[in-house]
């Protein structure tokens, strides 16, 4: 049963709650410029980032079954498009009751500055002020009407940095922070008793880019990060919740998708420790997660095998999922119509939103494509 309460929440869709719009911060700059839809659903960036068609081939690749047992099937409806084709921005966030999407590949490029909110009142997407520089697989999160945007890729999928930065929704204007102990992309961002907690991810070198389960927190009253006790397996494209208390890690990959898992890892602050609970039913990495109407929700994803270079069996998920805390159980719902991973996913009011990503394995084709879902009739 899905209970009809409003939570604050964060994750691979990490948010800070709609409640923030009381606060002064959580207003928006009323220099945010209006832009239309893209007329492209999808874009192919291997391709000097021109209109693409999805083959039958790539359609082959979308997966929306899920050995759960079916919970409230809910329905998903059209929502207006991103202005553009995005991928691999991994995660999106909530201030005052909007969406804020972050950096990602598109336009032929791996390293957009892009920062684009959208407005689900008027059902509108606004063009915002851009990244410092461009990257990918930004951890981002918002606190008290301040987005952070912490570390990334500034190649494909690789080469990553230290710099984090914070967004002033009033001012609409971007300032440094201090950089991350450590570079990573990939990471996990959410907040957590007024500070943000960044989690595994994914470094240096390059031709290895291997998992981490570095767990570092960040103290916007002093500007400072302190470390805590790793992610006990060491992986990256994990969604990421806080709630009840405690922080919640959930699938992601060992290195890359061959490796996908459904490990559920929570972590006890007081203790300072780590324990498992119940594993996501379908294994993947690069999915949405957020908390909406008590429950946590999984949806999209990827995975695949690599074998001499070659990837085979290749998937794009549309499953949806949904886990109780107060039962330690997984429950499935009406997958996504579009399959997509590396998504921007939020829960603002009855509603989740989930807007661009990934159209097929890898990061060769973006989507603007935007759905939403609701557990309502």
């Amino acid at each position: 049963m899905i209970h009809r309460r409003n939570f604050l929440f964060a994750g691979s869709a990490i948010v800070a709650g709609p409640a923030m719009a009381q606060n002064r911060h959580a207003q928006h700059s009323p220099a945010l410029r209006p832009v239309p839809p893209s007329p492209n659903p999808f874009n192919s960036v291997t391709q000097g980032g021109v209109p693409h068609h999805i083959t039958s081939v790539q359609e082959a690749q979308r997966v929306s079954s899920s050995p759960a047992p079916a919970g409230v099937q809910g329905r998903w409806v059209k929502r207006a498009d991103m202005p553009l084709p995005r991928s691999e921005m991994a995660w999106a966030t909530v201030s005052g009751g909007r969406m804020h999407v972050v950096g990602g590949y598109g336009e032929d490029k791996f390293n957009g500055a892009y920062h684009t909110v959208y407005d689900p009142g008027h059902d509108q997407w606004y063009d915002a002020a851009p990244l410092p520089r461009g990257a990918n697989h930004v951890g981002v999160v918002a606190l008290d009407g301040v987005i952070y945007a912490l570390g990334g890729f500034i190649e494909q999928n690789r080469r990553c940095d230290t710099k984090a930065f914070a967004y002033d929704t009033v001012s609409d204007r971007w300032r440094d922070i201090a950089p991350l102990p450590r570079p990573r992309g990939a990471g996990a961002a959410v907040v957590f008793k007024g500070s943000v907690h960044f989690i595994g991810g994914a470094t240096d070198p390059a031709h290895e880019r291997a998992s981490v389960g570095w767990h570092e927190r960040y103290n916007p009253a002093t500007d400072k990060w302190d470390l805590l006790r790793p992610l006990p397996a060491a992986r990256d494209h994990v969604g990421c919740v806080a709630h009840g208390g405690v922080i919640h890690v959930v699938g992601g990959r060992f290195n890359t998708f061959q490796y996908n898992t459904g490990l559920h890892h929570v972590y006890l602050p007081e203790r300072d420790t780590w324990i498992e609970k119940a594993s996501m039913p379908t294994a993947r990495s690069g999915h949405g997660m957020v908390i909406h109407e008590g429950r946590f929700f999984c949806m999209g994803g990827e995975g695949g095998i690599i074998e001499r270079g070659q990837t085979t069996d290749a998937k794009v998920f549309g499953t949806m999922e949904s886990y109780d805390p107060a039962t330690d159980a997984w429950q499935s719902h009406a997958p996504m119509p579009t399959p997509r991973h590396a998504i921007a996913a939020v829960s603002i009011g009855d509603w989740i939103y989930v807007a661009g990503g990934g159209a097929v394995l890898g990061g060769a084709v973006q989507a603007s494509v935007h759905e939403a879902w609701t557990s309502r009739a």
